[in-house]
C-alpha cells in the first residue's frame, strides 16, 4: 500500500505529540520552570514575573490541547479499524460489533445490556468456549433448555 502525502498539520502534530512525551521536552520544561523561580527574587516577584510564567504555560497549554485530541483521534480510529479486522476475520465474532463506535450512548447502553445478558449465560455455563456471540448464546441457552425438558434439539454449532 502507497503511503500517501500526509498535511503539514498532521505531520507536525505527530512530531510534536511524539517530542513532548519525551524526557528532552520534560527536561526542557522543568529546567523553564527552575530558571523562572530562580529569578523570581531578581525580579522582586513582581506581577510581571508572574505574568510571564502564567501566559507561556496557558498558551502552550492550549496549543498542545489540540495537538493532543488530534493525535487521539487517530490513534483511537487506527485501534478501532483494527478491532474491526479482527471482528470481521473471526469466525465466532458477531459482526454486528463493527463499527458501533459510531452508535448514540443510548444504543451502546442497550448493546452493554445484551453483553450483560451474555455474560449471565456464560456464567451458567461450564465450559466458557461454547459462548461466542449474543446469537450463539441464545441458541446454547435454547439447547440447554430443551435438552433439560428431554427434547431433541441438535445443538448449535
Amino acid at each position: 500500500m502507497e503511503k500517501k502525502k500526509e498535511s503539514f498539520f498532521e505531520t507536525m502534530a505527530t512530531k510534536i505529540t511524539c517530542w513532548t512525551g519525551s524526557s528532552p521536552a520534560f527536561g526542557i520544561a522543568f529546567a523553564v520552570i527552575v530558571i523562572w523561580g530562580i529569578t523570581g527574587p531578581i525580579f522582586k516577584y513582581s506581577d510581571t514575573w508572574q505574568l510571564v510564567i502564567n501566559t507561556g504555560t496557558t498558551i502552550i497549554t492550549f496549543l498542545m490541547v489540540f495537538l493532543i485530541q488530534k493525535s487521539q483521534n487517530k490513534d483511537s480510529k487506527a485501534i478501532q479499524l483494527k478491532l474491526n479486522e479482527l471482528i470481521a476475520a473471526s469466525r465466532h465474532a458477531s459482526n454486528r460489533m463493527v463499527d458501533i463506535e459510531d452508535l448514540t450512548e443510548k444504543e451502546l447502553d442497550v448493546l452493554h445490556k445484551y453483553y450483560q445478558r451474555l455474560s449471565d449465560i456464560s456464567e451458567e455455563d461450564d465450559d466458557i468456549h461454547h459462548s461466542h456471540s449474543i446469537d450463539a448464546a441464545d441458541d446454547l441457552q435454547d439447547f440447554k433448555i430443551n435438552e433439560r425438558l428431554g427434547g431433541g434439539a441438535k445443538q448449535p454449532d
